[in-house]
């Protein structure tokens, strides 16, 4: 039993256009799917953007229990973008395609695991004859995922489901746009507007009237005092908010002070699968999660539940098939208000899927809270383990306690992303504590 991953973590409905993106942020992109090495099991064969740094593949296997030898890793030539990120010309290359059929065994996988399953990864298994391979294909192979992870599509699944979301509307004109976002400053509210396809929050922006507002769920706040502002700022920002048209806008009331709660499942044939409930970190977009969540009471969560299993049975019977985050916001009056559904491997997946419970051994008389934050600027991944090891804050599998590396990204941006296991958040927020005093300790 092979299993073909697929480390394609950029594409254009998780962040926008490609071609758009810095260097530095197609060599992040790049570095994040490494992170599929955790999915990987004996024999499995991965399709990576450039080859993993060798100390980080050892690191992972060896914390996952996998045969770093029996992995077959496959980096097709460069594409359009060059080598950073898998683009779909990349994954398109006849020259793939015979080193795949190679580390095959010219035999079809038996699943096929992809962070996204864009047209570019239906035709791969289409080639491979491993259309069966890949959970969903009918649906995936029509375009179906970018369905379902359009932030505009969102808001009418969650009607036709009957999910509370926040007060807003779907624009495709910049005089909608207008309109909606002056009805909602009328009502004394400020505004959030959100491109169709983006990811992180940084597809967000916060428009106020007034000064004052701190921003949450995206990178700024846009004061618009009066009618000719708001004119001049939907008239030069169209594009952007837009793709030059392309894709529709969301505009809808922004709440201040909420927490961010997702429950992420499995969708297959059968009945959805719960397989985490966490909280994301804002400052002011996304830098980390807290698995499982803390800020929600028994009842809250009760209603997070209820709301995305709906919103799942719906994806599930129009034919997904993969990993569901549904996403809502913890409101200070205490509503749960639903903002989007990611059905891809999320930044959280392999916290539920890989750590908590392969890495971290399951006990239910010992529960572990999970506290990942992106960031810590180390000289190389191999100084950034043999620190922790010689502080003793390593993960150590006997008391299933300590800080995982759970992400290399020091040929991206000179970081890695740390995770630290403990029995309650305060205990890993102090392990936190003391990754920071260790980085800042010692020069990068």
């Amino acid at each position: 039993m092979t299993t073909l991953i697929i480390g394609n973590s950029r594409t254009r409905e998780m962040v926008g256009e490609l071609a758009a993106l810095t260097r530095d942020q197609l060599r992040a992109g790049g570095c994040a799917a490494h992170r599929l090495l955790w999915f990987a099991r004996d024999g499995d064969v991965l399709v990576l953007p450039f080859v993993p740094p060798a100390d980080y593949l050892t690191y992972v296997t060896q914390l996952t229990g996998t045969d770093a030898s029996s992995l077959s890793v496959v980096i097709p030539p460069p594409g359009s973008l060059g080598t950073h990120i898998l683009t779909p010309d990349r994954l398109a290359d006849p020259r793939l395609l015979h080193d795949l059929r190679r580390a095959l065994r010219h035999r079809p996988p038996t699943e096929i695991v992809a962070v996204y399953k864009d047209l570019a990864v239906t035709r791969l298994a289409r080639a491979l004859v491993a259309e069966t391979a890949l959970p969903g294909y009918p649906f995936s192979a029509q375009g179906g995922d970018a369905l379902v992870n359009s932030k505009a599509g969102f808001r009418a699944l969650a009607a036709g489901a009957g999910v509370p979301t926040a007060p807003g509307t779907v624009v495709t004109r910049q005089e909608e746009a207008l309109e909606a976002i002056t009805d909602l400053f009328d009502q004394g509210h400020s505004v959030m507007v959100k491109l169709e396809f983006n990811g992180g929050g940084f597809g967000n922006e916060i428009l106020s009237r007034t000064d004052g507002v701190a921003p949450a769920g995206a990178p700024r706040v846009v004061v618009l005092p009066d009618r000719p502002a708001l004119l001049s700022y939907v008239q030069q920002r169209w594009e952007w908010l837009t793709a030059a048209g392309a894709h529709r806008l969301v505009v809808e009331q922004f709440v201040p002070g909420c927490a961010t709660v997702y429950a992420e499942f499995l969708v297959t044939d059968k009945p959805a699968e719960l397989i985490g409930v966490g909280e994301l970190l804002m400052e002011p977009v996304a830098v980390g999660t807290v698995s499982p969540a803390q800020t929600i009471d028994a009842q809250r969560r009760t209603e997070l539940l209820d709301g995305a299993e709906r919103l799942v049975e719906s994806l599930r019977v129009l034919g997904y098939r993969g990993v569901v985050s549904a996403d809502a916001i913890l409101t200070p009056q205490g509503r749960v208000l639903f903002t989007e559904t990611n059905c891809r491997l999320t930044g959280t997946t392999h916290l539920h899927l890989v750590l908590d419970g392969r890495v971290v051994d399951p006990d239910p008389r010992q529960e572990r809270v999970f506290l990942e934050r992106d960031g810590w600027t180390v000289p190389s991944f191999t100084a950034a383990v043999g620190r922790l090891a010689a502080a003793g804050l390593a993960y150590d599998s006997a008391s299933r306690t300590g800080i995982v590396v759970t992400s290399d990204d020091v040929e991206g941006d000179g970081t890695v992303v740390c995770c630290a296991v403990a029995p309650d958040l305060p205990a890993a927020r102090e392990l936190h504590r003391r990754l920071g005093e260790l980085v800042a300790d010692r020069p990068a």
